[in-house]
């Protein structure tokens, strides 16, 4: 939010000046021998301060590539799940700052068992977004950016870099809608991604088995599966770093 002070909104003519689109009266004085105002940039951000954090903090306005001619993600090892068509897509729905890394392949449920512990034992010193990726038994591929890695808290974390994403089979992509920053919440029993009104965009058990995935305010999404409740065929985690 940056704050101007205009010391006169009258022209030399006596008519009123036209303010821009983006620009906002805050406030109109009384006490001054010529009129001024605090006025605010309105910035299209939908900027909202998270409801289950303790932090009083808030998210930042992401800055996406979102162009033709963006680098895809290198993969320095292995993907079950992704292909080139998969990352191009995805690629220019991805933080400009996360361009040029390589990302690497931090769990998966082929290599590594399925268990949420694990999962979170891998990320375990990590600093970085993070991809997660899903296959489920109807072979439809969909998962979650989030811009911080997965842990166990008692808060929700993340900003609003973090969106969904399915290929179902038309690729969609949900970024945060402001209505509330319920981003990323873990614990030992599940990890939840987006929420409200009882419902999360996202969730997976201990087992990294079973999953469910319903609208929710954080990023007025649909279902990512084909169903509400589905099944686990296979699941990657990818993290971002040098």
């Amino acid at each position: 939010m940056r704050y101007i002070r205009v010391q006169s909104l009258m022209g030399k003519s006596g008519a009123m000046k036209l303010l821009p689109e983006n620009i906002k009266v805050f406030y109109f004085a009384s006490d001054s021998l010529e009129p001024y105002v605090e006025i605010i940039t309105v910035k299209d951000s939908k900027h909202r301060l998270s409801l289950c954090s303790s932090v009083e903090s808030e998210a930042e306005e992401p800055e996406y590539q979102e162009e033709a001619d963006s680098v895809l993600p290198v993969l320095s090892d292995h993907s079950q799940l992704l292909d080139d068509h998969h990352l191009e897509r995805l690629a220019a729905h991805m933080p400009a700052r996360t361009q040029g890394y390589p990302w690497h392949l931090v769990y998966s449920t082929a290599v590594h068992g399925s268990s949420l512990k694990t999962l979170y034992r891998n990320m375990a010193g990590l600093d970085s977004p993070v991809l997660l990726v899903i296959k489920d038994m109807h072979k439809k591929v969909f998962g979650a950016f989030s811009s911080d890695p997965f842990r166990v808290t008692k808060y929700c974390y993340g900003t609003g870099e973090t969106f969904l994403f399915s290929f179902n089979p038309d690729f969609h992509a949900y970024r945060w809608s402001g209505d509330n920053s319920y981003f990323v919440g873990g614990n030992n029993e599940s990890l939840q991604i987006g929420g409200g009104s009882g419902r999360f965009a996202l969730w997976l058990d201990a087992d990294l088995y079973h999953g469910a995935s319903f609208p929710c305010p954080t990023f007025h999404n649909a279902p990512l599966s084909s169903q509400e409740d589905f099944i686990v065929q296979d699941l990657e985690v990818w993290t971002m770093h040098d």
